[in-house]
């Protein structure tokens, strides 16, 4: 039997455990698995494009789980009335390569890419960063507030998106969550007086949510304690960004794995050659991170695998020993691992009785009539 956890059970996993309580563990979580990061396997993800999207296959291993994620991106959803994003994920014992665990991972992923984006946040944001700035007030959003809450101690946001009832949204729900929320009329004023930026917008297209101008300027209003972190989450396929590439050019800019940072991030039209630095890297202490009060920082996420294996990992762990999950009949399992055509008669053809054996005749003809019968 194999572990599933369909989306009512994983709502009520994160309602019971608390939202930001998991965030802060998931996060915890998240650096152990970076901090092991040469161990898994690593490859871009195996994408499928169409004209309103993508869908992806995210799978790497660590030599004893292997996990993957199924995931897709549709803008044009929404005006469907349908989720841009859906996912759901699976783990394998690479001993045996029998499943352990299905999973939802609309919701996890939701929770996976926030923390995530607070992970390095920690590492990358100035020391005294308190006002964020959010551009884009989509389905992520308020994932990404309570994520940098729970991790960075940020209440304080200005938020800008392009459909005004999105931010209507997202303000009635941040405020009863006790954030302090101002709704801004353009993006330039939502990134005026923020420390941290995050950028996430669904547009399937080459945007220019910020420009170098634009952070210049913001940059100089604050005087010697110019610092900023950009966590641009939004630009995750060819040909769909969200920054001003002279933006990218003058940032040190930080991303999960190169070879699918240049196909899908903000750096896709830089040459491969240009300096970046790897995540694990900072966390493991082989690279700096932010080096300066006034420097600027980009962490140029397109999420990846591993940060889904972890996902799930947390999950299955997590929901040991609770009802959270159902168990399914997964794998066939005859009792003789060589019968497995048996497996569609039931036991019959596993007995040696002539009586059962006839039976067992009678139903196989049932189902695959021989030939001039």
């Amino acid at each position: 039997m194999v572990r599933f956890v369909n989306v009512h059970n994983l709502a009520r996993w994160a309602a019971d455990t608390g939202i930001e309580n998991i965030l802060r563990d998931l996060v915890a979580a998240m650096e152990h698995d970076f901090r092991r990061w040469p161990v898994f396997d690593k490859t871009p993800r195996v994408a499928s494009h169409s004209e309103h999207g993508v869908i992806e296959l995210m799978p790497t291993s660590d030599g004893e789980t292997y996990g993957f994620k199924f995931v897709n991106g549709h803008p044009i959803n929404s005006t469907r009335g349908l989720q841009t994003v859906t996912a759901f994920g699976a783990l394998a014992d690479v001993d045996t390569g029998y499943p352990l665990m299905l999973s939802e991972m609309t919701l996890l992923t939701a929770l996976r890419t926030a923390a995530t984006s607070a992970m390095a946040a920690k590492v990358l944001a100035p020391a005294h960063a308190s006002v964020m700035g959010m551009i884009g007030s989509g389905a992520q959003s308020e994932f990404q507030a309570l994520a940098f809450r729970a991790n960075l101690g940020i209440e304080t946001l200005r938020v800008f998106d392009t459909d005004p009832a999105a931010m209507t949204k997202f303000e009635r729900n941040a405020t009863a969550l006790g954030f302090d929320v101002t709704i801004c009329r353009s993006a330039e004023e939502a990134i005026t007086g923020a420390h941290i930026v995050t950028t996430c917008t669904a547009d399937k297209r080459n945007a220019t949510v910020l420009t170098d101008e634009m952070v210049r300027s913001t940059e100089a209003s604050r005087g010697p304690r110019r610092g900023l972190h950009i966590n641009a989450i939004g630009g995750d396929c060819p040909g769909k960004t969200e920054l001003d590439i002279e933006l990218v050019k003058r940032a040190s800019t930080f991303v999960e794995f190169p070879e699918q940072s240049f196909i899908e991030g903000e750096i896709q039209f830089l040459p491969h050659d240009w300096p970046i630095t790897e995540l694990w890297q900072v966390l493991t202490g082989e690279r700096p991170g932010r080096q300066s009060d006034d420097e600027l920082t980009v962490f140029d996420s397109v999420g990846f695998a591993i940060e889904d294996f972890c996902a799930l990992r947390f999950l299955n762990e997590s929901i040991t020993g609770t009802d959270y999950y159902d168990e399914i009949d997964l794998v066939a399992e005859p009792a003789d691992p060589k019968n497995l055509f048996g497996e569609l008669l039931g036991s019959t053809l596993a007995t040696d009785t002539s009586d059962v054996a006839g039976a067992a005749i009678d139903q196989l003809r049932q189902l695959v009539p021989l030939a001039g019968s």
